[in-house]
């Protein structure tokens, strides 16, 4: 009989003990890599955004969800997650055109998102005269066309009396009177009128400065716009450029505020399927 002894003692806890560093190692590593990436992601290629409010009606309604492009107007402190002051002033930027519907930080604060259309550039004359949108003392055609005519929903409740319809198969609907402008430069977007001769609708002359821009809601009478002194909880007055965050690109969803989470089902009758993949 050998003398040779086996050892038996069991190998596997300890092989087990010294894969679950390298396995924490390697999760975190991953983890780390994945933060860069969002982080690149939100802050120089696309970003989501949610409407809020009614103030970009008829184009956008609360319940909306878009992804926003990072890279048009260039990069700023406000590009980034959280305003973080990484660096000064803008990098590769230049001006939106006008007609574009842009995300910006909204002054005074300029940590709140806000979405417009662009309406004026740097060296601009804007003025509303009368409900009419005057450019360099030009009117701006604004013709009227159909009705914007809705379905009521928990997101979608009629501004005042007067617009809440009943449509021909008794749905209670929201008809609002709606208008197509026209700007210098060809285009072409819906505003509504909601308010005869509302406070806005006839201004003062505002010349937009250098590097700054004249963004107003295509909902005239339910925005708080360039119009308006900026000030908490009220307008936003004349934007600096280096607020701007990125330009809408393309609707991802919509729902008009009815789905309960507790019923899976709703969240696909309170989809508005007709919404998603618009373009900007």
């Amino acid at each position: 009989m050998s003398d040779t002894q086996i050892d038996a003692t069991p190998k596997g806890d300890a092989s087990v003990k010294a894969d679950k560093p390298s396995e924490t190692r390697e999760f975190m590593v991953f983890l780390a890599k994945l933060a860069i990436f969002v982080f690149i992601l939100r802050s120089f290629i696309m970003a989501p955004f949610s409407i809020p409010s009614e103030s970009m009606l008829p184009r956008l309604m609360i319940g909306d969800y878009l992804i926003v492009s990072k890279w048009n107007y260039g990069y700023s402190r406000y590009s980034l997650p959280f305003g973080l002051p990484l660096f000064e002033g803008r990098i590769l930027g230049s001006l939106p055109e006008r007609g574009d519907v842009a995300v910006f930080k909204a002054p005074p604060g300029n940590q709140v998102d806000y979405i417009k259309r662009v309406i004026g550039l740097p060296g601009d004359m804007i003025q509303m005269r009368q409900g009419q949108l005057f450019i360099n003392d030009k009117p701006v055609p604004k013709v009227r066309v159909a009705d914007m005519v809705e379905r009521q929903t928990p997101y979608m409740q009629c501004f005042a009396p007067e617009y809440s319809k009943v449509a021909a198969d008794g749905t209670p609907v929201c008809s609002y009177p709606r208008y197509r402008e026209t700007l210098p430069n060809g285009r072409s977007y819906y505003v509504l009128d909601l308010i005869p001769n509302g406070p806005a609708d006839s201004t003062e002359i505002y010349t937009v400065p250098e590097d700054h821009l004249f963004m107003m809601g295509d909902n005239r009478d339910n925005s708080l716009d360039s119009r308006f002194p900026a000030q908490d909880g009220g307008g936003i007055g004349i934007v600096p450029a280096e607020n701007l965050v990125g330009r809408a690109m393309i609707g991802v969803f919509s729902t008009d505020g009815s789905a309960n989470w507790f019923l899976p089902w709703t969240w696909f009758t309170a989809a508005r399927w007709n919404r998603i993949g618009e373009t900007f």
